[in-house]
This record gives C-alpha cells, sequence and structure tokens, in this order.
C-alpha cells in the first residue's frame, strides 16, 4: 500500500454572493493555499456563489433551511451533507445562520468563520455602524474557530484598518471587506502550517 499526501479538504459553505468564498477559490487556483474545495453548501437556492463555484469546477449543494421545520432538523441535514465530503475545514464564508451547539460540536477545531470586528469586539450585527458610534479608531476582521457562542472561539488571524473621521457604515464595511478577502485565505494557509 502506497503512501500518499492528500490535501486538506474544505468544505465552503455561504449565503450569497460569496465574495470571501471567491478569495478562497481564487487562492487556491494561483497554487497560494493547498487545499481542495470538495464543496460549496448554500443555505439559499439563489445564492449568487453558487455559480462561481460551478464555474470553478467545485461540486455544489443546496439545503434550503425553509425547507426544515426546525433549525435542529436544517442543521442534522446540513451536517450529514457536510460529513459526505469528509472535509478536514468547514469554512463559513458569508453564511447567514447561527447554528446549533450540537452543529457546532459535530466539527469542533474543524469550524472557521469570519467576522467583520476585531474580536471579542463588536459580537453580531452592524459591526461597522457600531464600531463608528464607539469612537473606535481602528476596526477591522477576524478569523475564528467556531464555538457555541456567537462570534466567539480563538482568535486565526486578524485584520485591521483604520477609521477616518468621516466614515460612515459602508465605506468602512467595503475597506474592511478588502481586508477580509486577503485575511480568510492567509488565515487558512496559517492554520495548515
Amino acid at each position: 500500500m502506497t503512501e500518499h499526501c492528500t490535501k486538506p479538504r474544505l468544505v465552503i459553505l455561504i449565503s450569497g454572493r460569496g465574495s470571501n468564498m471567491r478569495s478562497i477559490i481564487d487562492a487556491m487556483t494561483a497554487g497560494e493555499l493547498d487545499v481542495d474545495i470538495v464543496a460549496v453548501i448554500s443555505n439559499r437556492p439563489d445564492a449568487a456563489g453558487l455559480q462561481f463555484a460551478r464555474d470553478a469546477g467545485i461540486e455544489t449543494a443546496v439545503i434550503d433551511h425553509k425547507a426544515f421545520a426546525s433549525r435542529e432538523s436544517f442543521d442534522q441535514a446540513l451536517a450529514a451533507k457536510i460529513d459526505e465530503f469528509e472535509p478536514s475545514f468547514v469554512v463559513l464564508a458569508g453564511f447567514m445562520r447561527i447554528l446549533t451547539a450540537e452543529f457546532v460540536g459535530h466539527f469542533a477545531g474543524k469550524l472557521l468563520n469570519i467576522h467583520p470586528s476585531l474580536l471579542p469586539k463588536f459580537k453580531g450585527l452592524h459591526t461597522h455602524q457600531r464600531a463608528i458610534d464607539a469612537g473606535e479608531t481602528e476596526h477591522g476582521a477576524s478569523v475564528h474557530f467556531v464555538t457555541a457562542e456567537l462570534d466567539d472561539g480563538p482568535v486565526i488571524l486578524q485584520a485591521k484598518v483604520p477609521v477616518y473621521k468621516d466614515d460612515d457604515a459602508d465605506t468602512l464595511a467595503a475597506r474592511v471587506l478588502e481586508q477580509e478577502h486577503l485575511l480568510y485565505p492567509a488565515a487558512i494557509k496559517k492554520l495548515l502550517t
């Protein structure tokens, strides 16, 4: 029996356009990230990112949360689908669902998320406006391991941006998103080395 090295297998979860997913696919395609993206799964059939993944030759699947009576039954179906791909890591890239503790526990140590703030600051939504309202001079994004508590868990890598006096939530969000696209592939690379 010959031993052969297999690349880490990623399953990426998206809910929308998947711009962070694209940055990870682009990094893999460019040879900057030595992984296999084995599937992209969305909870929304109309997620624009699915077509990008298909065009890149990546298998896609949809588990529509609206088809399930409870969060638990959706998470069970999603976990079962993910398990089919035997991933090394499950990467949340704009996946807009709060996951059950059971789901998080099932993928403990393998579940990554990107959050648009310098955690532990500004967990939850509207992080850019909240950073401005709090008078922060810097803001940014964090890639972290997912735990059962929302936007919690050990931080792998962060990217910082300045907050300017004339910023509004949109200008700050655009500056942070630019960094997110560099941060997520870099955090995955750091994790693998």
